[in-house]
């Protein structure tokens, strides 16, 4: 068969196609991976409550004893319906190519084998073997996008008989992404919370996704890309009374300023400051686009390179002084800061 496209992906994952009897689900998102595993297995099963339907196997079981795997994918199940062995990803040491070697020497119809595996590079190893065998399919999954986030959100919140307000909507996109059960999980918490209301609003979203802390530091990285130090100083005695470690804010703000390197090296390339932003993931929303447009048009390379290396050299500090962590992080942020006004001011 071949990989398949996103737009086929959810109708297989409801009624996988008989000839198919391997199946390789792969990529960045560990819980992209469990949930259309799962949907899968169900379908092939259909929800059948044979325990001898499924059989689920650590991939370092599979390394360590191949014929185990070869014989558990040709065993019959005892209803006569289809029996799946679920390949589960212990790791990337552990190489199951070997052990599939002969199901694909030899297609067993009567059984589904469904292997998960992390982030594979195109045309290489396991994932070239099931993209180019016909009786094998190979699904990938990547961070959620935006539509991803807007289907899955308008999912959760149509079966909980909710609505949602723009600007709520807007926030809860902004807060998901990274793992598709994690988000799951948050919406549905949130839609628990606004049970029976009808409708949930930005403050909902404020109080129930994530924590203060999350916003916290945010705002941090803001106030210190933005060339605010009155605000970056504040943010940081909030932190602390937030119980937030200074290594915490210190790693989000390096991981930020990371990602402005990036985006400032592709403007530098030549592409413009609204075309680097729609493209970077996770997506940047409607009212963040304003915030990343200066922070790009403020920091050259030069000075994303400066600040990163101040960032890491109060990081080591504040590793081998402790009790010194937040006055050193916030002497870092507050230089940072401050050549970010001046820069603004030129």
């Amino acid at each position: 068969m071949a990989a398949l496209k996103p737009s086929e992906v959810d109708a297989f994952l409801k009624k996988p196609f008989d000839r198919v009897s391997l199946v390789l689900i792969y990529g960045q998102d560990e819980g992209l991976i469990a949930e259309r595993a799962a949907k899968l297995i169900k379908a092939a099963t259909a929800g059948a409550d044979d325990p001898f339907s499924l059989v689920k196997l650590g991939s370092s079981e599979v390394s360590s004893d191949p014929a185990r795997l070869i014989d558990e994918a040709r065993t019959v199940s005892l209803f006569g319906n289809r029996r799946v062995v679920w390949v589960r990803d212990d790791g990337a040491r552990y190489n199951v190519g070997p052990a599939l070697e002969p199901l694909f020497d030899t297609p067993e119809q009567g059984s589904l084998v469904v292997v998960e595996a992390g982030d594979l590079k195109k045309g290489t190893g396991l994932r070239k073997r099931f993209e180019d065998h016909p009786a094998a399919a190979a699904i990938a999954c990547y961070v959620d996008n935006a539509a991803d986030l807007a289907r899955l959100i308008e999912e959760e919140t149509r079966l909980a008989g909710l609505t949602i307000d723009a600007d709520a909507r807007e926030l809860l996109e902004s807060q998901l992404g990274g793992d598709r059960l994690a988000s799951r999980g948050e919406v549905r918490k949130l839609c628990l919370y606004c049970h029976g209301r009808g409708r949930i609003t930005a403050d909902d979203v404020t109080a129930v996704v994530g924590d203060v802390s999350t916003y916290q530091v945010s705002a941090l990285i803001d106030a210190i890309a933005g060339g605010n130090p009155t605000e970056t100083d504040r943010l940081v005695s909030g932190l602390e009374g937030a119980g937030t470690s200074p290594a915490g804010a210190g790693t989000a703000v390096i991981r930020h300023f990371q990602m402005l390197d990036r985006a400032r090296a592709d403007v530098d390339s030549g592409r413009t400051i609204p075309d680097v932003i729609a493209r970077m993931q996770p997506p940047v929303y409607d009212k963040r686009k304003p915030i990343m447009t200066r922070q790009l048009t403020l920091w050259t390379a030069k000075r994303l390179q400066r600040a990163l290396q101040l960032l890491d050299e109060a990081m080591l500090r504040s590793r081998t002084t402790p009790q010194l962590a937040t006055a050193v992080l916030n002497d870092a942020f507050l230089q940072i800061a401050r050549a970010a006004r001046a820069a603004d001011r030129r």
